[in-house]
Formats: C-alpha cells, structure tokens, sequence
C-alpha cells in the first residue's frame, strides 16, 4: 500500500500527529478539538466554493428533536458523513446540511409524558412553549451527540422547522398548493389514533398482530321480495367481523356482485353465505349436513333487507366489489362511519355516516345503550346483547395483522370525520416523472417507490393538536364556509414571519386577516380560526 497523501499544506494547517495507541476516549475529542479551532470544515467548504468546483449538496432529512440520539441516528449520519467526505476527496463542493424536525405528535407526546402535563388543562400558547424549549433542548443535545461521532456539516446553519422564517415558508407552499387545488376538505373514514387523538396519513401507520374477537353474526331478513325461496322467517344472512365494537353503526350488508351465494338449512334455521366459503363456514361453526336449498348472484340479492340485530333499523343488502372469499362469510358487514370502503360504499347507495365513537375512543349517545364505553368495553357488551338475542352464531379470538398508531403503537380504528386532505392525483404524475428522472441505488429501490406514489391515495393533513404549524385556514361566521385565498396565505405567511405561528393562537382572525376583509361567498366580515395542525 502506497503511503498516504498529506493535504495539510493546502489548507496551510500546522502539521498534528495523533500516535495510534490506547485512550482513543481522551484522543476523539482532542482530535475534535482541534477540527474546530481551526476551522477545518469551513475551511475545505470555503476553498472548494472559492475554486467555483461542482457542487454536491447532502439536505439531510431532519431527525425529531424529541431524544437523545439512538443507533438509528448514528447510521444515519455516519454513512453520510462518509459519502460527504469522499465527495470533498474527490474535487467537490460538498456541504452537509443539517437540520431538526422540531413540531409535530412526537414532541408533544415526549413533553407530556416527561414533564408530567395534562395538555387539556394548559393553554395551547403555554403548552407551545414547553413544547418549543424542549425541541430546542434535544436539538441541541442531538447536534452536540452528533458531532461526537466524527460527523462535519454546517452546524451554524442547521434548519429548525419552528423557525418563523421556516414556518412562513410552509404556509406560503400551502398556499400554493391550495391555488393549484391540490387542497380540500371532506368528510372520509380515516385513520384515527384514540390515544392520540388524531387523524393519520396511511404512512403513518404500521402493523403488528394483535389478539381480537372473531364472531358470526346473524343479521335476520325481513323482508326479500320471494327471491331467497324460503321465506324470511327463520333466514339470516351471515356475517364474519373481528372490531364487534362497529356493529352499532352497522348500515348494511355488502355482498360481491359476481359471487354465487347459497341458501343453507341447518337444524331448522336458513342462513345465506358465499357458496365457495360454505366448507370452511360449516367447519367454523360445526354444521352437521348443511343443506343447500337455493342460489342466487350477489346481484339477485341486492334490495333484500335484513333487520339489525340491536337496534330497530333494517340493514340492506348492498353489492361491493371489495368484497373477497379469502375468509368470513363472503357477507360484509358495512358500517360507513369506520371503514374506508364501507363508507365509499355508503356514498354510493346514499347511507348516512353513522360514528358514534367520540376522538378519545368512547361511544357516543348515538350508540345508544353503549354511550360512555370503550371501545374494548363495547366489544364485551356487544357480544354479550348479540348472545342474548340470540344472533351471535360463534364467538372466539384470532391473531392477525392490523395497523397499529406510528408513534404510540396502539391499535388505530377508522373514524369518519371531517379533515383537510392534499389530493395526490394533482401531482402524482408530476412526481412519477421525477422519480425516473433519479438515479437509484440499488435500481429496485426505483420501482419500489414508484408504486408507492402510484398507489398513494390523497394524503390527510389535518391533525388534532396544538404542536406545529396551523392550517391557515378561516371560516365565515355567517355562512359557515371556509376562506382561503392569496390575501390570506399572504397576511398568514408575513405574519408568522415576524411573530412566528404562535401569534396565530394569540391573536383573533380579525388582527390576522387584512384589514377589511370580507368573506368571497357571503360579504360576511366576522371569522374563526381553524383548529388543526398542518402534518
């Protein structure tokens, strides 16, 4: 091996020999020490800038300033210090952008758990506050940590998202996006965290297997036009579901279009399944000699209406194409309010959204009798009425993959509530096209992306806390309709510039806006503020 070359006398650095031998503990700072009172990474920036060489930019994706820093970090920064320094090597202009993701759920739930708060009983500018410090405490602790692994970057230019100009900047690409409309608001099932009280992104969700109850249900017919050829007394069509707790805001019964479904006799009773699942419905549930009296299509079951099993509405028999024969009974139970394909499915046949679960995970007085339990309370108390009733055809547990909340890692439901959405489909395209425009290594990490953004459904933005950048959003108090245009991003966008986002928590819609604003729908001249959080 040839010896090494010396780039001290570039730099014009006093030449420093470091002997390689024990208390490397003592060295690596002393090693740092020096780096830092020379200057030594301004000074390699500086000259390559100066020379006019290419540039090779690293925008580091900023960590949560929210912990010490973990083995996660360490990779992270390590294997691009490494990319960093071969590029200087190599003739470039190479800087290392830092920088902390300092809003958002992680530093809340860090905050609260840490110091002791109950974020419902302090003010949201307090609350903001404590959130603030401690972002800035972690921060710093993380760049001081990082720097201890050998890592060089412009420390003194590190981007924080709280920082006003930061956060004017977002508001201003908000606005934007809002002019290209790519902003909207809808009423959609969505992810919802009961623990944190929010609406989530579907990439914010993770699976892991979970322990829950698997029952059959019965849902009776009471009323099917002759068309099941037996009558409907003593004829159930049904279900399979493992969340019991949605049976209150059950709407309808879903069955495939195309799929043959057979009318069984079993011990004196008729009950309608998918005829290719009947095998593995009989095993389940221990029928001896089933026998099948009549078939139909999915299609030819569409009108029939079955009765609810706890409440005195009828649950309809409606055709769904998400309906599949991997399991169950080829008979969906639909609950508009906490599905995303029951509630697309509602819309179609015009159902209501029925959510009777409150944002901590409660049920409503829409359920009813349930009103005040949990969600897991209302699974026992569900089963226990449907047994009563005599409706529950089996009842055991299963475990399986379901989606589990990113950060606190408890178990998510979808809850249909009105939320700000970003709508992929305005951009997708846009974005295909970059992503080929990148080189990618290894190749397939390519493709991997690309169907991620092909298949990314519109992305929910709104979020339920007090911890970062507000939705710029106001709403007219005469009509009731939401206000968004370039004067408004503007007055927002200046604001938060000088004052940062917490003035729009201090200050009333009527300092913010421009003076004598008057809402574009009804002329009305009095405004709120929206409530959520921009993910």
């Amino acid at each position: 091996m040839g010896q090494a070359k010396d780039y001290s006398s570039t730099l014009n650095l006093p030449r420093t020999d470091f002997p390689m031998k024990a208390d490397l503990p003592q060295r690596e700072p002393e090693v740092q020490r020096f780096w830092e009172e020379r200057g030594i990474y301004r000074r390699v920036q500086e000259k390559a800038r100066s020379a006019g060489r290419p540039k090779f930019i690293l925008h580091d994706g900023p960590p949560y300033a929210n912990v010490h820093i973990h083995i996660g970090h360490a990779l992270n920064k390590i294997l691009k210090d490494i990319v960093i320094k071969y590029r200087s090597l190599r003739g470039y202009y190479a800087p290392m952008v830092h920088g902390w993701d300092t809003h958002g759920l992680p530093i809340e739930q860090r905050v609260i758990k840490d110091l002791g708060l109950n974020r419902a009983e302090i003010p949201p500018v307090e609350f903001r506050r404590r959130c603030r410090d401690y972002a800035l405490k972690y921060a710093a602790i993380q760049r001081d940590e990082i720097k201890r692994l050998g890592v060089w970057g412009n420390w003194e230019e590190s981007y924080l998202t709280l920082a006003p100009e930061y956060e004017a900047r977002q508001i201003e690409v908000f606005g934007e996006m809002a002019r290209k409309g790519y902003i909207y608001r809808g009423l959609k099932s969505v992810y919802w965290c009961v623990v944190c009280e929010t609406a989530l992104a579907e990439a914010e969700i993770e699976y892991a297997d979970r322990v829950s109850p698997s029952i059959y249900v019965r849902f009776p017919v009471r009323e099917d036009g002759g068309r099941l050829g037996v009558g409907p007394a003593r004829t159930s069509f049904l279900i399979w579901t493992t969340t019991p707790w949605t049976i209150p805001a059950n709407l309808a019964v879903a069955v495939h279009p195309d799929f043959t479904y057979a009318v069984v006799e079993v011990e004196g009773e008729y009950l309608v399944v998918a005829r290719d699942l009947l095998p593995e419905v009989a095993r389940a549930l221990g029928w001896r000699a089933p026998q099948v009296r009549n078939t139909l299509t999915g299609r030819q079951l569409e009108g029939v209406r079955c009765r609810h099993p706890l409440f005195e509405r009828d649950s309809p028999v409606v055709l769904g194409e998400h309906v599949t024969l991997d399991q169950g009974t080829g008979c969906v139970h639909t609950a508009p309010g906490h599905g995303e394909e029951d509630f697309l499915l509602g819309e179609a046949y015009g159902l209501p959204v029925l959510c009777p679960v409150s944002a901590d995970g409660r049920f409503t007085a829409e359920a009813g009798k349930y009103a005040g339990l949990t969600l897991r309370e209302g699974d026992e108390a569900v089963m226990r009425d449907l047994a009563a009733g005599g409706y529950l055809a089996k009842r055991e547990e299963i475990t399986h993959s379901y989606p589990h909340c990113w950060r606190c890692k408890n178990p998510v439901i979808f809850r249909a509530t009105e939320q700000w959405f970003a709508s992929v489909e305005g951009f997708r395209q846009k974005a295909l096209e970059a992503i080929h425009q990148v080189r990618w290594y290894p190749p397939w990490g390519e493709e991997r992306i690309k169907n991620m953004v092909a298949e990314r459904r519109d992305w929910c933005i709104s979020r339920q806390r007090v911890w970062g950048v507000p939705i710029p959003i106001f709403y007219c108090e005469d009509c009731g309709r939401s206000v968004l245009d370039e004067r408004t991003v503007a007055a927002v966008r200046d604001l938060f510039a000088r004052e940062g986002s917490d003035a729009w928590f201090i200050r009333p819609a009527e300092e913010i806006l421009p003076p004598g604003y008057r809402c574009s729908h009804c002329g009305g001249g009095t405004f709120r503020k929206e409530t959520d959080i921009m993910d």
